[in-house]
């Protein structure tokens, strides 16, 4: 029987499918390459991918930066 650290665990690339050494020797591991790691990365910036969640906005982003974070002059009403 083989020990955890000799058995040879591949995965799929997420990006094309191709299969992967999951190990040390991956440099690019889950991906096969800085070319199917970088489309993810864009895939992420272009927000085609999502987290699983309710779709919940506060307006906490909303915020007019002119009234809520400039500086403010002190007070000299006196």
């Amino acid at each position: 029987m083989q020990s955890l650290a000799q058995r040879s665990v591949s995965v799929d690339c997420p990006t094309c499918g191709r299969k992967v050494p999951f190990d040390a020797s991956s440099r690019w591991r889950p991906f096969c390459s800085a070319r199917c790691k970088t489309v993810d990365l864009g895939a992420w910036a272009a927000e085609r991918y999502r987290i699983a969640g309710d779709a919940r906005h506060d307006g906490a982003d909303d915020r007019n930066e002119t009234e809520d974070t400039a500086p403010r002059a002190p007070d000299r009403s006196g």
